[in-house]
């Protein structure tokens, strides 16, 4: 029997690019990012700055999505903008935002609306922001204000993005604001971003009976750097249950999974609280007991030696494996672990590449992965790239290249890159197609078509 020529995807499916606002407007001077970068925290000593300059022309960027074939955008509200001072609201950045969300619906995208994306207004990070549980009321408020003004243009919500990275980098590393590195206080803070997500999925919920609502988390795999050691396939199941694992049981069952079960209490109307997984997925770690590692207590956590690469971060020791079979691995443990009640969403994905060498190779590889995936039954629905331009990336400040299309700092010129037309041909297509395998990865022909 002839092998098909063409994989199809779903009737339907989302097809698009991830954004976050900080990362894009500019000018967010008002939330506790910018106050980081002021204090010179940013790796490589850059500020966001205009950023890409979304807050006067991001229509301009919504028309390329457009002309790429995208049905599908996601980007983020700015809490600081909206809520400047406790209690005091703008209704010009609402006004603003819903001019985006209308031009994102005039032109056929699905907007998809992110609550909270690492950022929040100082008076609320002041006031201890997510480590105080009486906080949460604080985020609730702005959730249902943002809601009611925009309902009518949004009916697809994400709470908040990646509570998992936003506790381990702010208050167990100490890389992203509040820069501590203090276990109790991680411990409080995802308990109160996971009572805020639920506390907030309800607010929407009232409001807004129709909308779809979840979180996005990063979803990262860890393997044992010696399979047959008892030793670090233990280290390896304790990292994974803990950073990955273990929020998602809780807005499954109402309950953390063991051990942070052990050290945090049950939410309340927490199981079943979301609409959908948001799955955010770039790679993985191999994990593994060292005598000669002193950095995390002789734990070494390293990328696969076959396929490491520098990814153009600032740190030139910072380096990050592509692993395209981690996305198939994932969603379907993800649909095992819920019974495979909810649909899910590929909210971000991507590889840092400034000179676009290896990115089209990955995005197709982890787009047949995630093919596989469907056609065993995974309820996959969307794929969300992360990222449309090369913003201001975090802790790595400009000095990565995420986007689709180059974006001249000095300019604002974008350039689309070879993935951001590859993206656009699957997008059109609604299909990865064997002439595209053939241009991009070869060695995928014989195994799939």
């Amino acid at each position: 029997m002839a092998k098909t020529r063409i994989l199809r995807f779903p009737t339907g499916f989302l097809w698009g690019t991830a954004t976050s606002s900080h990362q894009y407007e500019g000018d967010n001077t008002n939330n506790q990012w910018y106050r980081w970068e002021q204090q010179g925290r940013i790796r490589t000593g850059e500020v966001s700055g205009k950023a890409a300059n979304w807050w006067e022309r991001a229509e301009e960027d919504f028309a390329r999505a457009e002309q790429m074939g995208h049905n599908a955008l996601r980007l983020s509200l700015e809490w600081s903008r909206i809520e400047p001072a406790e209690g005091r609201r703008d209704a010009a950045a609402i006004d603003r935002y819903r001019a985006m969300l209308a031009d994102l619906r005039q032109r056929g995208l699905k907007p998809i609306v992110t609550l909270h994306h690492f950022t929040e207004p100082l008076w609320f990070a002041d006031r201890g922001g997510f480590e105080n549980e009486e906080n949460v009321r604080f985020f609730v408020r702005y959730v249902s204000h943002a809601v009611e003004n925009l309902r009518d243009l949004c009916d697809f919500w994400v709470t908040i993005n990646e509570p998992n990275v936003y506790v381990s980098e702010g208050y167990v590393v100490g890389a992203y604001p509040p820069g501590k590195s203090d276990l109790r206080s991680a411990r409080r803070v995802l308990h109160n971003l996971m009572q805020a997500h639920v506390e907030a999925f309800c607010a929407i919920r009232r409001l807004q009976p129709a909308a779809w609502i979840g979180y996005c988390q990063d979803y990262r795999l860890f393997d044992p750097a010696l399979p047959f050691s008892p030793l670090d396939r233990a280290l390896s199941w304790l990292y994974e249950t803990g950073f990955t694992w273990s929020p998602l049981q809780l807005v499954e069952r109402g309950r953390f999974a063991f051990p942070l079960a052990l050290l945090m209490p049950p939410i309340s109307r927490a199981g079943g609280a979301r609409d959908y997984h948001g799955i955010n997925y770039y790679t993985r770690e191999m994990l593994g007991f060292s005598v000669t590692s002193h950095t995390e207590g002789f734990i070494r956590r390293f990328p696969h030696p076959a396929s490491v690469y520098h990814d153009g971060r600032a740190n030139p020791n910072d380096v990050e494996e592509i692993y395209p079979e981690g996305i198939y691995r994932v969603v379907k443990a993800i649909h095992r672990r819920t019974r495979g009640n909810k649909p899910l969403y590929i909210t971000e994905n991507g590889v840092r590449d400034a000179a676009d060498s290896r990115r089209p190779q990955a995005l197709l590889e982890h787009l047949v992965w995630l093919h596989r995936a469907i056609s065993e039954g995974v309820p996959v629905r969307g794929y969300l790239h992360w990222t449309l331009l090369d913003d201001f990336e975090w802790m790595d400040g400009w000095h990565t290249h995420l986007g689709l299309c180059a974006m001249d700092r000095a300019t604002g010129q974008r350039t689309p890159r070879p993935s951001a037309l590859l993206l656009a041909e699957i997008s059109r297509a609604n299909a990865i197609t064997a002439d595209m395998v053939e241009r991009y990865s070869p060695r995928l022909m014989e195994r799939i078509f």
